[in-house]
């Protein structure tokens, strides 16, 4: 069965992330799995002592370090597991029944992975664990887990606000009309207005690309309007979506477009890092 999979970590956006696991999921009619992966990097299994024997009275250092760093990765394990439980309370008291906890040791890409042909939806936080009011940091494994996942991806802010509006960034690739299937195919966003815009010159293929767009989209039943705006990606995406007050900007992966250079360019560290509403990478 397919779930929403909301990933779990000490950061102060994994309130968020359970609000929003479980507003998608009862859209959607799919239970939840909540994920809370050790990184092993940070919390190896079994520290590895080998080739460091001989070392007379410094392998009694060693010793006390391992020990110290296998202490360290129970207490995290159990710190985990306190953390999965405050959030499967969260989203049951939000009305998910069905929700199941993982917690898994290794890299996070390779735990989403695995669990891929599991996933409707993954929900993640923007910022990662390291973030402060002063410090704010995007999620270091952000961009690897974006590229790997042919999954859509919910990316959450701090704070939960119900979603009301959406906003579509088209281009009239191949991955953008994949896009709009995948839009006109879910139930996330039936019920709110949608906006389909486009960054670029107003010319005849470009309003014919979206009259195509509109079309597909019409089974939906929602208010769509589309819209065709000069400038730069970034701003010009970020302005619009101010000036109509909307609340999810959703786009597609890796095409080969102003918008993948948006994306995956120079922009995308400046754009998650000042994100204050969500963000779906559609795959």
């Amino acid at each position: 069965m397919l779930r929403v999979v909301a990933c779990i970590d000490g950061s102060r956006a994994a309130p968020a992330v359970c609000d929003y696991a479980a507003w998608a999921s009862g859209h959607m009619e799919v239970p939840v799995t909540l994920l809370h992966v050790l990184d092993e990097e940070r919390y190896p299994v079994a520290p590895d002592l080998a080739g460091n024997i001989g070392l007379g009275s410094r392998e009694h250092l060693l010793e006390e370090l391992a020990d110290l760093d296998a202490r360290r990765s129970k207490l995290a394990l159990e710190h985990g597991h306190h953390m999965l439980d405050d959030a499967e309370r969260r989203v049951k008291d939000a009305g998910v029944e069905d929700v199941i906890k993982r917690q898994r040791h290794g890299d996070l890409t390779e735990s989403l992975l695995a669990l891929e042909n599991q996933t409707r939806l993954l929900v993640m936080g923007l910022h990662g664990e390291s973030s402060s009011d002063r410090d704010v940091h995007i999620g270091s494994q952000l961009e690897t887990v974006i590229r790997s996942l042919q999954r859509p991806i919910l990316l959450v802010p701090d704070e939960f606000t119900i979603p009301k509006s959406a906003m579509l960034a088209f281009d009239g690739s191949k991955t953008a009309f994949r896009s709009v299937e995948l839009l006109a195919g879910s139930p996330v966003f039936r019920g709110m207005p949608l906006h389909v815009v486009m960054v670029g010159a107003d010319t005849a293929d470009r309003r014919e690309q979206l009259k195509k767009a509109e079309t597909m989209l019409s089974g939906m039943g929602v208010d769509i309007q589309v819209a065709i705006r000069a400038g730069d990606v970034e701003p010009t995406l970020h302005a619009y979506q101010e000036e109509h007050d909307i609340d999810i900007l959703e786009m597609g992966a890796y095409g080969h477009s102003r918008i993948r250079q948006f994306l995956v360019g120079s922009t995308t560290t400046t754009m998650l890092k000042t994100a204050e509403k969500p963000l779906v990478i559609l795959r």
